[in-house]
């Protein structure tokens, strides 16, 4: 695979970091959402990569630019596997990955945004390879962020992937119809954008239900972000996104804001059928947000909060 050699190799060592890597090994199609600048092997299954975030964001950046969300390092620490698997394990691109189990704390008081893009660097330590006929098939690492000499964040997360021939049998040929299900539809009537921490509508992913502490996800395929290439589900970031609204309408305009995050991923959201956002109390100061579709838990998430 003299393809994925080269892209092994990229880039080689420590000096100035002028690009990003290639946007098809952190799975992205926008350049502008492709994070991570380059990457090297510090030990038998432990790595550092380095990222740049920028200082505004349609998602990412708070309103006022002034602070780095924490779904932002959730996505840095994401992309982090999706690179070290087509690199350091050399798992082919057109392998469909899914993401199974997603942990973040971040420390709120270091993300502040500053006069240039901030370059921080991730540490990560992959303590499980599971392997298929002798290939790698699954991945769980640890990630440890920094921004200078702070510890800004921790992260662990556990990822899987299959072959495209697989996934499609997995899908039940939902995969053929990714195009039909990618087509403009109607949308529940948002709530106000303040309600969620959001400026603008579009943004927006909750839509009001009968119950104050449940709401209709609502799913935009073409929104920028959660969809800058076509899907056949509903994406894992899409789903942390509601959760962190769902806190924040949870609690009020004043109420508490997310930090943390640790989310299970139960099975694929569907795009053509309704999911409901749950949120409960936890007894302390985390919010236990669960998705539903139909019958079944797509996806649980405990939402830890620091004061707003």
């Amino acid at each position: 695979m003299p393809e994925l050699r080269q892209f092994a190799r990229f880039p080689s060592g420590p000096g100035p970091l002028t690009a990003t890597v290639p946007r098809e090994l952190v799975h992205r199609v926008s350049v502008a959402e492709t994070l991570l600048t380059g990457w090297t092997r510090t030990g038998p299954d432990r790595f550092s990569l380095t990222a740049q975030w920028p200082r505004a964001h349609q998602l990412h950046v708070s309103a006022d630019r002034s602070a780095y969300e924490p779904l932002l390092v959730a996505e840095t620490v994401r992309q982090c596997g999706a690179l070290l698997a087509h690199t350091a394990y050399e798992v082919p691109i057109g392998h469909q990955f899914v993401l199974r189990d997603l942990r973040v704390d971040t420390r709120p008081e270091h993300l502040a945004v500053g006069a240039t893009p901030a370059e921080p660097v991730v540490d990560i330590t992959v303590d499980e390879v599971r392997r298929r006929a002798g290939r790698p098939a699954a991945l769980s690492y640890d990630a440890v962020v920094h921004l200078g000499p702070e510890r800004v964040a921790t992260g662990r997360i556990a990822v899987s992937w299959t072959k495209e021939a697989v996934y499609r049998r997995l899908r039940g040929g939902r995969t053929a119809d990714v195009g039909a299900l990618r087509l403009p539809r109607p949308t529940p009537t948002p709530l106000p954008a303040d309600v969620v921490g959001r400026a603008l509508s579009t943004d927006v992913l909750l839509s009001p239900a009968d119950r104050p502490d449940r709401w209709r996800l609502r799913v935009d395929t073409a929104h920028p972000v959660f969809f800058d290439h076509p899907l056949d589900h509903i994406p894992g970031m899409l789903l942390l996104e509601a959760a962190r609204q769902a806190v924040r309408a949870h609690g009020g305009a004043d109420g508490p804001v997310p930090a943390s995050f640790h989310a299970t991923f139960h099975q694929f959201a569907e795009l053509d059928r309704p999911v409901w956002i749950e949120v409960s109390d936890t007894g302390g100061t985390d919010v236990q947000v669960v998705a539903l579709q139909g019958e079944s838990v797509a996806f649980v998430c405990r939402a830890g909060a620091v004061a707003g």
